[in-house]
């Protein structure tokens, strides 16, 4: 017998510490689920094992599967599964998810006859339970989602697999490489990825990815949700101050503002301050954060048509699905997740409603769009927290500065759109030739 390879190996561990992984989860799962029920729905889902094969059996073969993990890669699901629709009329979507958030927002997306229900936990029984009772057509994961398991039993069962609005960054290639056998096999047996820039394929050959294109980011085809921005425009008529919105903030960066806040004095009363947290947990902390720092504190969920006017120095924005409301009610935005070292968050959805940003110095999850959209006058960047409130308060505070950006952002968006429709074709193709 042949003796067995460093990647085999590595495999086999991953595989027995992800079966004894189970239990923790479980309790993970418990856990969470006190604070988002979400978490607590379906959960036999998580082992593979879904309702009675009825529910799958009639469209064995026909699922156009989409793995989309959170909140993030749902809404660029959402902006694929239109493309979709168009190119392929009667399509059946099965659409997988990992957390709460990303699972409440795709419930949205769903037609009569598609079907929604948990990614399997990365164990090869839960898995090869999963791709038997589906059997989908193909597979296509959102952005990053690589799962060892997952992409070698869905290889085994001839579901291929595909890597679509694909990005790697440095810091994640470097990690994927310091577990390379494991890695490695992983990345090189997909059916394919389609990448958002030439770098992030560059980086995705390193590990084996066959790279079929460079489509351009998904995310560019947005197209914000025009109830929610004229609602924003009425509510800004009402507004004597400029507003300047803290977008998708991340764990200390809140506190970071805070300090900001107070060491620029009267400069502050210039503008409205909101604050939209990333993850909706997290809403009930940033506020008891806000008014432990003596702070009158108005939230979005205690609205009614419109905020109240005065007396709140600080509004929080602690609903889902309305950040066309926010970015449209905001003059200027500071990106979260830029401020603090955790590689921002997506500044696209804000130049798409018009809202200039300006970015703090960390953005390696969104390097190309962030360099461009500076380039193009679309975005400012800053090294720290304080520096980007002076400038959303002097941009703010400049219609004719302001105005400029605007449009900036406006051509900066139509010059790179065009991933959506590129990738439908990609995705008919493959399926054509399987």
């Amino acid at each position: 017998m042949a003796p067995r390879s460093p990647m085999h190996w590595a495999r086999a561990l991953y595989s027995a510490l992800t079966w004894a992984a189970q239990p923790l989860l479980r309790r993970k799962l418990s856990r969470r689920a006190r604070a988002e029920p979400g978490y607590a729905e379906q959960i036999p889902e998580r082992f593979g094992r879904y309702q009675p094969s009825s529910l799958g059996q009639d469209g064995r073969g026909q699922w156009v599967w989409i793995h989309a993990v959170s909140l993030g890669e749902t809404r660029a699901a959402a902006i694929l599964l239109a493309a979709l629709r168009e190119r392929l009329p009667g399509m059946r979507l099965l659409l997988t998810h990992g957390t709460a958030t990303g699972r409440a927002e795709g419930r949205r997306l769903l037609a009569a006859g598609d079907l929604q229900v948990w990614q399997p936990w990365d164990t090869p029984a839960a898995v090869r339970r999963f791709a038997r009772q589906f059997r989908p057509a193909i597979g296509i994961l959102m952005e990053t989602e690589v799962w060892p398991n997952l992409i070698a039993v869905c290889r085994q069962e001839g579901v291929p697999l595909v890597l679509a609005n694909a990005r790697l960054s440095d810091k994640s290639l470097a990690q994927a490489q310091r577990v390379a056998p494991l890695a490695r096999p992983a990345y090189a047996s997909l059916a394919g990825a389609w990448a958002q820039t030439g770098d992030d394929a560059r980086r995705l050959r390193t590990l084996g990815t066959p790279v079929l294109g460079v489509l351009g980011n998904l995310k560019f085809d947005a197209r914000p949700d025009t109830v929610l921005l004229e609602r924003a425009r009425q509510w800004r008529r009402a507004l004597a101050r400029p507003v300047v919105l803290l977008a998708s903030s991340r764990e200390t960066e809140e506190a970071m503002l805070l300090h900001a806040l107070q060491a620029s004095g009267p400069a502050a009363q210039q503008a409205q301050w909101l604050i939209v947290p990333r993850h909706p947990q997290r809403f009930d902390e940033v506020a008891q954060l806000l008014a432990g720092a003596g702070l009158r504190v108005s939230r979005r969920s205690q609205w009614s048509d419109g905020p109240p006017a005065g007396g709140a120095e600080i509004w929080l924005g602690d609903s889902l699905g309305e950040m066309a409301l926010y970015y449209g009610l905001a003059d200027v935005a500071l990106m979260g997740g830029s401020f603090a070292p955790l590689g921002g968050q997506n500044l696209i959805e804000s130049l798409a409603c018009g809202c200039p940003v300006v970015l703090g110095p960390h953005t390696f999850n969104f390097s190309e769009a962030s360099d461009l959209a500076c380039a193009a006058g679309a975005a400012l960047r800053v090294s720290d927290m304080a520096q980007g409130l002076a400038r959303a308060l002097a941009l703010a505070n400049d219609p004719q500065a302001r105005g400029h950006a605007v449009e900036q952002a406006r051509g900066f968006m139509r010059q790179h759109q065009g991933a959506a429709h590129a990738t439908a074709e990609a995705v008919a193709a493959m399926l054509a030739r399987h």
